[in-house]
């Protein structure tokens, strides 16, 4: 019977959500961890009290990592991938992750240009057919993307709300919320761009 996956504390949690989203809501971190806002809440004052994040107030405020922050998420998250014995299949989801990823800057480039007698220009949308063409490759590269990384969700819980969260914006664009693709907070692109960032941080490789 094979081992349940591996479940981040709450806290590294929302560290880690910090240290891959970067300076946002708490309303966001809510939405990259999966959890209650009131738990995150609860969870940030807690490591802000700490002196690992930091909060500003306002309209255009949130949540950031401190340099201290940045330096014990990338401790913990490391001795977590030891503690739960995941990192060689964390490692090989980043190796699949590196064969599919041109093919997802390809398709966002499909989707924000298209040839109009052999010339390029900006996809107003006009044409469902050619979207509709487009996300019909989305959907495909969405299930070669979960089968590469079927492992990699299995092993560690926390690595499987980014499924959620693609299979998400996939549906949203497809039902017609075209800005899921690569215009929103929580896209597609968005979200996949992310998902690259934790297994960099995750693995300790810095982004060239």
């Amino acid at each position: 019977m094979p081992n349940p996956p591996h479940a981040t504390s709450a806290d590294l949690l929302a560290l880690h959500t910090l240290r891959c989203v970067g300076f946002v809501s708490l309303a966001r971190v809510a939405e990259a961890t999966g959890l209650p806002e009131p738990d995150v809440e609860s969870e940030l004052i807690d490591l802000a009290v700490a002196g690992l994040v930091t909060y500003s107030p306002g309209d255009f405020g949130g949540w950031g990592l401190t340099e201290a922050g940045r330096v014990e998420d990338a401790r913990r998250i490391s001795a977590e991938l030891d503690t739960a014995g995941t990192r060689a299949t964390v490692l090989e989801a980043y190796d699949d992750f590196l064969v599919l990823n041109p093919e997802l800057l390809d398709l966002c480039t499909a989707w924000q240009l298209r040839f109009v007698d052999g010339v390029a220009i900006p996809n107003d949308h006009t044409d469902p057919a050619y979207d509709s063409r487009v996300l019909g490759r989305f959907a495909d590269f969405n299930r070669r993307a979960d089968v590469a990384c079927v492992d990699l969700y299995a092993a560690m819980l926390r690595f499987q709300r980014y499924q959620a969260r693609l299979t998400d914006a996939l549906a949203r664009a497809r039902a017609g919320e075209l800005d899921y693709v690569s215009d929103n907070l929580e896209s597609y692109h968005t979200v996949w761009f992310q998902l690259h960032e934790d297994l960099l941080v995750t693995l300790g490789i810095p982004r060239h």
